[in-house]
């Protein structure tokens, strides 16, 4: 994107500048009033265009108004939908009561001014006279940032400490009710009571959990009953909770301390002012049984281990993949020793008498590999057409990337264009305000995949590799491997290797590098 230097408003009095009012406030508190906090920082600012009319300043009527949302991240609907805008060619100056309204945070706030300077965009607060045209303004509006930072940092220092003396009391310090309690509100604090008929409800989904054995089945049986998490209501009027479990929201009411009449704070736990709902035997005996059923799942796990060949070995035979899978067993001194296969799918799924050479020890083949590999360094022409065949296969990638990344541009400059158009005509404020919106979305929804998309191109950029490069190492192949992170051992043989292929009638193993002819194939017997 070609950079554009920021302008001054003031300079240009000739076009119109259209001025945006962005407001922002912490907490929710209040806003449910006729006049809040969001209403005076956009009267201010809309005075202070008011009296910059003769110089061509005109406010827009889009209302860029962030309530309950901190400064301290970028994740607000508001500016996001400003910065769309200012994408789209739709804004020249954006307009703030103060300058930690838009952000506090250094970094993010020079995300941001980038943004602005991309776009020819001013920026403006009305309570902080500044220029951010010259180099002095920025500075001073660094300096502010910077107050507005530490004082954030110093805020949520205090609220940290606040809710660890709470949790080391015992007390309830805050957050979403949970199943089983409701939250008692005293002048000392506040504190769990128990609710008696979810209480009941909590304790049968512990022993409903001990019956099924596993998660899913569980939540099975909730949803037959209908049995939801906690349902409350904001002092707001918002009506907050009720869904129906997952396997994360059953997980976090059946390890939490909270129902044995404990409070935790990280990794420490204390005596709580509350009654417990759930005995510690029962608690207990979920804790074991979780723990051992998550030991199942990870030994079930394909690839836990990194296998260095996943997705590139085919059985012959039955013309399937092999997929990477490990057994255990506990040696005489107590030791738990892991063997990695392997494992033709078509055995795995309808026994091992289906396939004729239904597993391979996965280090063995492995090693077998790498030595193909290793001797790749020493065949001129084989090492020269793998190599060549390797980065070409990234060229094209990356090409395609490209490609897609050419049309999103298209598409988002036409949704640009079609938004333009109805600001500029007026219509976006008489009957197409719903188009308006939902061209904003799509703009977002783009720009983003843009930006995906640069990520992937310059990550795909920088596995290109001079072919010289990577030829010398080849041919220096053991300092370079050993010199290789698990990951990076991955990708050099996924660059390289095109398939390998078992063939269990003649205990052979045939690997084939991305070259084009068949002097690209290598075929070996695989070591015993």
């Amino acid at each position: 994107m070609t950079r554009r230097r920021m302008t001054n408003p003031k300079d240009d009095a000739e076009s119109p500048v259209r001025c945006a009012v962005y407001t922002r406030k912490s907490s929710d508190e209040g806003l449910e009033q006729d006049f809040n906090s969001l209403h005076a920082q956009r009267e201010a600012a809309e005075s202070y265009i008011a009296s910059q009319r003769s110089q061509g300043w005109e406010c827009l009527p889009e209302q860029y108004d962030d309530g309950g949302f901190t400064g301290g991240n970028m994740e607000r609907p508001a500016l996001r939908r400003l910065l769309a805008d200012i994408e789209a060619g739709l804004i020249d100056c954006v307009i703030v009561y103060k300058v930690d309204r838009l952000s506090r945070s250094l970094l993010d706030f020079a995300r941001i001014v980038e943004v602005f300077e991309q776009h020819g965009v001013s920026f403006v607060s009305v309570t902080q006279q500044f220029n951010t045209a010259s180099s002095m303004g920025r500075l001073t509006m660094n300096v502010l940032l910077s107050f507005a930072q530490f004082e954030r940092e110093i805020i949520s220092e205090r609220t940290r400490d606040k809710i660890a003396a709470t949790r080391r009391k015992g007390l309830w310090s805050g957050g979403h009710p949970i199943l089983g309690y409701d939250i008692e509100h005293l002048p000392g604090g506040n504190r769990l009571a128990v609710n008696e008929a979810e209480a009941k409800r909590v304790r049968r989904i512990f022993e409903l959990y001990l019956e099924c054995g596993s998660v899913s089945q569980t939540i099975r049986r909730l949803d037959e009953m209908g049995w939801k998490t906690k349902a409350w209501t904001t002092r707001s009027g918002r009506a907050m909770g009720g869904r129906a479990f997952n396997k994360s929201l059953l997980f976090k009411l059946l390890t939490n301390v909270a129902y044995l009449g404990k409070v935790r704070h990280k990794e420490d736990v204390y005596d709580g002012q509350h009654e417990a709902i759930v005995d510690e035997d029962l608690f207990n005996r979920v804790a074991r049984a979780l723990k051992a059923n998550r030991s199942a799942d990870a030994r079930g796990s394909s690839n836990k281990h990194g296998a260095l060949l996943k997705g590139l070995v085919h059985c012959k035979a039955c013309g399937c993949a092999m997929i990477h899978h490990y057994a255990s067993d506990r040696t005489k001194s107590g030791t738990v020793k892991r063997y990695r296969y392997y494992v033709c799918t078509r055995a795995q799924k309808r026994g091992w008498n289906e396939c004729p050479g239904p597993s391979l020890p996965a280090e063995e083949l492995e090693r077998f590999v790498v030595d193909q590999l290793r001797s790749l360094g020493q065949d001129d022409d084989l090492m020269v057409e793998a190599v060549r065949r390797a980065q070409e296969r990234l060229r094209e990638s990356a090409e395609q990337l490209k490609a897609q990344q050419a049309r999103l541009t298209g598409e988002l400059a036409d949704r640009r264009g079609e938004l333009r158009a109805l600001v500029d005509s007026g219509r976006e404020r008489n009957g197409s305000a719903a188009r308006a919106g939902v061209l904003r979305e799509q703009i977002r929804a783009l720009s983003a995949e843009t930006r995906r998309l640069d990520i992937r191109i310059a990550a795909m950029r920088d596995r290109m590799l001079d072919e010289d490069e990577l030829a010398g190492a080849l041919e220096a192949f053991d300092p370079m491997w050993e010199a290789l992170t698990a990951t990076e051992r991955e990708r050099l043989v996924h660059l390289l290797v095109h398939d390998i292929e078992y063939d269990a009638d003649s205990e052979s193993i045939s690997v084939t590098f991305h070259a084009a002819d068949e002097e690209g194939q290598e075929e070996a017997e695989c070591p015993a």
